[in-house]
C-alpha cells in the first residue's frame, strides 16, 4: 500500500491537459498518458486526462477521461477538480486559441489548482533570457532575429556557417543551414526535409535572400552562429538533457541521451533521420575517457544553470524541460534549444524515471502553498 494511504492522506489528483478530438477521445500521445496513469497508480496518485474544452473551473466537478486497464479503453466520468494540472496541450496553434488561453489563465489564478509549464517556448525569447544572465551567456551561440539580408551576410562573413530556425519551431521542422564557400556560387543553402536535405547554391546574397523569402514567408526566424559539433563515425552528434523537478521541488537531471545526425540530415532529431546512442560512450571515444567524463560533468552543470534561468525569466512554475546541448570539437558546450513539452525519451531508464518525477513533483506541489 502506498504511503499516501498509510498516512490517511488523500492521493494527489493530477489531470493531464490536452485538446478534444473529433475522431478519438482526445489528442496527444495516448500511450504516454497511459504510462503516466500507470505510474501514478503505482505511486499512489490519481491521474486522469481532461480537455481544455471540458474544464469548468467554477464547478466542483469536471468531465475527465479515466483509463480502464482491464478493457484497455477510456471512460469519461465526472471527477472532482484536480489539484495539479500537467499541461500537455499538443501544439502552439492549439495553445494560442482564445478559449485555451482563457482556460490556462483561469487554472493559474485558481487558489487550489497548480498548473505547471503553462506555455511553449519561443526560441528568440529563450536566447534573450539566457544571453543576459552571467551563469548562462557563455553557452549561447551568436543569435539574431532574421530581418534583413545584410544582417545574414554579416553573420556569414563572420562565422562562415549559420543556421536558420523558426522561432516557434519544433523537432527540427523548418531548419536550414547556410555555408559560405570559396566558389563561383559561394552561398550554399541546405533545406531540411523529413529525413534528408536539399542543397542549392547562389551567386549573390540577393539571390539567396529571394529564395529565403519564398521559403519563409511571414514566419519569424532566427539566424544563429553555426557550431562545428563533435563527430562520431563522421556524423555530428549532440546531447538531449531531460531536466525535471524532483520530490523536493528542486531541478534535477533525469537523464542525458545522445542523438547522431542522419547521413543526409542537417539536424540530429530522430524524426529527421537521427539515431540514438549512449552519450558517455560518444564523448569518451571522441575526446578520451578522462576529458569525456569532465565534459559530461560540465554538461550537467550547464543544464542546471539553464533550467534555473529559464524558469526565473519566465516567472511561471515549471516542472520539466528538455535541453538540446552541443559539444564542439574543442569540448565547449553550447545551448541550442529548450522544449517545455519534452518528447518521450526512448532510453528505458530515463523514460521510467521521467514518469516518476512528474508524479513526485505533483505531490510536492500539492503539499506546498501557492505563491500569490
Amino acid at each position: 500500500m502506498d504511503s499516501n494511504y498509510r498516512n490517511g492522506a488523500k492521493p494527489t489528483s493530477i489531470a493531464i491537459l490536452t485538446m478534444h478530438d473529433e475522431h478519438r477521445p482526445f489528442r496527444g500521445n495516448l500511450f504516454n498518458f497511459i504510462d503516466l496513469i500507470r505510474t501514478g497508480k503505482e505511486l499512489g496518485a490519481r491521474v486522469c486526462v481532461v480537455t481544455a474544452r471540458d474544464i469548468k473551473i467554477g464547478k466542483p466537478k469536471i468531465k475527465s477521461f479515466i483509463y480502464n486497464a482491464d478493457t484497455k479503453s477510456w471512460v469519461q466520468k465526472m471527477t472532482p477538480l484536480p489539484s495539479i494540472i500537467y499541461n500537455r496541450i499538443p501544439s502552439r496553434m492549439d495553445e494560442l486559441q482564445p478559449d485555451v488561453q482563457q482556460t490556462i489563465q483561469a487554472c493559474m489564478k485558481h487558489a487550489k489548482i497548480r498548473l505547471f509549464n503553462p506555455s511553449f517556448f519561443n526560441k528568440w525569447t529563450l536566447f534573450e533570457w539566457l544571453s543576459k544572465a552571467k551563469e548562462t551567456k557563455k553557452y549561447i551561440p551568436a543569435t539574431r532575429m532574421l530581418s534583413q539580408v545584410d544582417e545574414l551576410e554579416a553573420m556569414l562573413n563572420r562565422y562562415g556557417l549559420v543556421y536558420l530556425k523558426p522561432a516557434r519551431g519544433k523537432a527540427g521542422r523548418g531548419i536550414m543551414k547556410i555555408e559560405l564557400t570559396h566558389s563561383d556560387l559561394p552561398y550554399r543553402l541546405h533545406i531540411q526535409f523529413k529525413q534528408t536535405s536539399r542543397i542549392s547554391a547562389y551567386r549573390t546574397i540577393t539571390e539567396l535572400g529571394t529564395k529565403l523569402n519564398q521559403r519563409i514567408g511571414s514566419e519569424e526566424y532566427i539566424v544563429q552562429q553555426g557550431i562545428q559539433l563533435a563527430k562520431y563515425n563522421n556524423r555530428a552528434f549532440d546531447l538531449r538533457v531531460l531536466v525535471q523537478k524532483n520530490a523536493k521541488g528542486l531541478w534535477s537531471i533525469t537523464g542525458v541521451g545522445a542523438r547522431i545526425a542522419g547521413d543526409f540530415s542537417i539536424t540530429t532529431h530522430v524524426p529527421r533521420g537521427g539515431s540514438i546512442d549512449e552519450p558517455q560512450k560518444l564523448l569518451n571515444i571522441t575526446f578520451g575517457r578522462a576529458m569525456g567524463k569532465r565534459i559530461m560533468y560540465r554538461v550537467k552543470l550547464s543544464a542546471y544553470a539553464i533550467a534555473k534561468q529559464i524558469e526565473k525569466a519566465a516567472k511561471h512554475t515549471m516542472g520539466e524541460m528538455s535541453l538540446d546541448l552541443g559539444v564542439d570539437t574543442t569540448g565547449q558546450i553550447w545551448f541550442f534549444e529548450a522544449n517545455s513539452r519534452p518528447m518521450k525519451f526512448d532510453e528505458p531508464e530515463i523514460r521510467k524515471k521521467s514518469l516518476e518525477r512528474i508524479i513526485q513533483f505533483s505531490e510536492y506541489l500539492t503539499h506546498t502553498r501557492k505563491k500569490k
